[in-house]
């Protein structure tokens, strides 16, 4: 006996394709058009802080760099990790607490070593107990 499993309900990606018979080359899901929509304001408004112009090569410029940031986010995007989790991930990853890397002390010194003029000189009380326990 075999058992179904609910994937094959998972496998359809909701695209939209385009007006009914005037259809786009490509698919492209929900999720990826808002995404790049949000992705290409972005785009035009650091293009503008960069001090690009508005004008026909940045904003193609612009579209290319959309299509592939795009494609770059909506790759990590499915139905089993949509994009509210991918973004808290991301998120959190950001803020989380990191190891301190850096020392907190200043310069290391060697003033405060105690150095000695004569040889230490070995201990009688312990050669003694070593020639006990022989």
């Amino acid at each position: 006996m075999r058992i179904r499993t609910d994937d094959d309900v998972y496998r359809v990606d909701a695209v939209w394709l385009g007006p009914p018979k005037a259809t786009f080359p490509w698919r492209a899901r929900y999720v990826a058009w808002g995404v790049g929509f949000v992705v290409f304001l972005l785009t035009l408004t650091v293009e503008r802080q960069l001090g690009i112009g508005f004008g026909f090569f940045s904003t193609a410029w612009g579209f290319v760099v959309t299509i592939g940031v795009t494609r770059l986010i909506t790759s990590r995007i499915s139905h089993e990790r949509p994009l509210g989790a991918v973004l808290s991930m991301w998120f959190r990853e950001l803020t989380t607490p990191r190891e301190q890397v850096t020392g907190d002390g200043g310069a290391v010194s060697a003033a405060k070593i105690r150095v000695r003029t004569e040889r230490p000189r070995p201990n009688r009380a312990g050669q003694r107990v070593r020639e006990a326990r022989r």
